[in-house]
Order: structure tokens, then sequence, then C-alpha cells
């Protein structure tokens, strides 16, 4: 396993269960070279055996690195971002719901739906393109998406990326992050307004925009169901003191990414 091979399967995932229209937005922003995708976010219970730690292994493996911790409390969420010593390789960002800090009954669901799940599963990396390793009802649903919008999601749609992210950076025909925003608002998509369509600033050496995630079918004990899938983010990195890019993440701001699938 490659790391080349590991996205490649993640992005067919990605485009084909959880965010269609993403390969639009690909064919709108591609130029002469293949876009380079800054970074993608995995999502995860903090419930052994599904915290960070699992869904890290595989990329640890492949030669990542942990690097930067991030909060966000009103969320009740922790995350940790990895990237590969060849800087052109994406950057990962994985966050995990502090489950004992929510409601008995959301800590309920979840223990059901981690039950199910058997930690041979869990081996190697294909789990993490893999989706659902639980069934759930659209009532438990309904129940997760009323306290906590990541649990619902994570539990509907399992493990697969919740985003991919073009870097504005190497864009030729667009240098700002507002620009992408309007040429594909335009073009009929919709970005993310919560705390502003550009998240960030050049002071805070990173600048962020998405689309909202799109409605995708997902089977429920009940049937199939519209809820939102994945997004596509756009990322604009500045240089730091030293003149190299700043390669972290703006808890801030992504905080606010987070909403992009929101109902």
């Amino acid at each position: 396993m490659t790391p080349d091979l590991l996205f490649k399967s993640l992005w067919d995932d990605y485009i084909h269960r959880l965010c269609p229209s993403a390969e639009k937005v690909h064919q709108l922003l591609k130029e002469d070279e293949a876009l380079i995708n800054d970074h993608i976010a995995l999502r995860t219970f903090n419930v052994a055996p599904l915290g960070i730690e699992t869904l890290a292994k595989p990329f640890l493996e492949l030669g990542y690195k942990a690097c930067g911790d991030y909060l966000f409390e009103s969320k009740k969420l922790v995350a940790k971002h990895y990237e590969h010593p060849d800087p052109k390789q994406p950057k990962v960002f994985i966050s995990e719901l502090k489950v004992e800090e929510c409601s008995s009954e959301l800590q309920q669901i979840v223990a059901k739906l981690v039950e199910q799940v058997d930690a041979s599963q869990l081996q190697g990396h294909e789990f993490l393109f893999g989706g659902r390793l639980w069934d759930l009802s659209f009532a438990d649903f309904q129940v997760l998406a009323k306290e906590s919008e990541y649990a619902s999601w994570l539990a509907a749609h399992g493990y697969g990326a919740n985003h991919f992210t073009v870097s504005v950076n190497q864009l030729n025909k667009f240098d700002e992050v507002q620009v992408v925003n309007d040429y594909l608002n335009e073009s009929g998509f919709t970005i993310n307004a919560s705390g502003g369509e550009v998240k960030g600033s050049p002071e805070v050496l990173l600048e962020q925009s998405s689309t909202m995630a799109d409605k995708v079918p997902v089977s429920f004990v009940e049937g199939n169901e519209m809820i939102p899938g994945g997004f596509y983010e756009f990322a604009k990195r500045y240089a730091m003191a030293n003149g190299e890019l700043y390669t972290g993440f703006v808890a801030a701001s992504a905080d606010k990414i987070f909403e992009s699938t929101n109902g």
C-alpha cells in the first residue's frame, strides 16, 4: 500500500457514496496539472476500538507523523492532524466525539452501534473507506441529530472521507478563496456561510471555505433516506516568518467547516 493508492480508494468512495458533486467541482477547477489535495478529514467516536489512534494507524504505517492537537468544546470534539514527510502528500485531519460528555441517550445509541463492530474489521486500511460497520435505525439517527450533527453523520455514514480539499495555492486561474467561492456560486453550488463564506485570514495563516454537503441516499433499518453526505473544501495557506507555508489548522475555522454537513 502506498499513500497514492490509499487516497485513490478514499477518493473513489467519497465521490460515489458521499459527495458525487465533488467530481463536477473537480472538473470546474482542474487546470493543466492534477489538483493538489491539501487534506482529508475523517470522523470517529472516542469509544474503543474506534478512537483516533485506530484511524491513524494505517497512515502512521505509511510514514505519517502526528502534528497538531485541536479542541472543539461546544461540539465535544478533539482532533489531531497528521503529515507525511513528502509535502505533496495530503495532510490528514482526524476528529473524534467525546461520547462520555454527551447525554445518556446518545451514549446508549453509540454503545449499541459499537457493539456490532468486529475488531478484526479494523485491521489494515480498507475500513477507512468501508462505510458503516453497524446497522442503524432512522429513529436513532434522528435522536442523535437533535443533539450532535457530528454523531448522526458518523452513525449514518460510518467511515470515509468527510471531505477532500483543493489547495488554492496551486491554482493559476484563482488566487483567492473568495474568488473560488464566487465561481462555484455562479456554477450552482451553495457555499457554507457559517461564520462567513471565508473562514480564517492571512493573519492566522490559513483561509478556508467549503460547499454545503450533498444530500445522498443512506440505508436505515426502516428504509432509505436522503441526508447530508460529504462536501468539498478549499484552502489557501500563507507563509510563516521562516518563509515556509503554514501546515496546521485553525480550530475556530474548522469549527465552522464542520457545519458544512448540517442539514
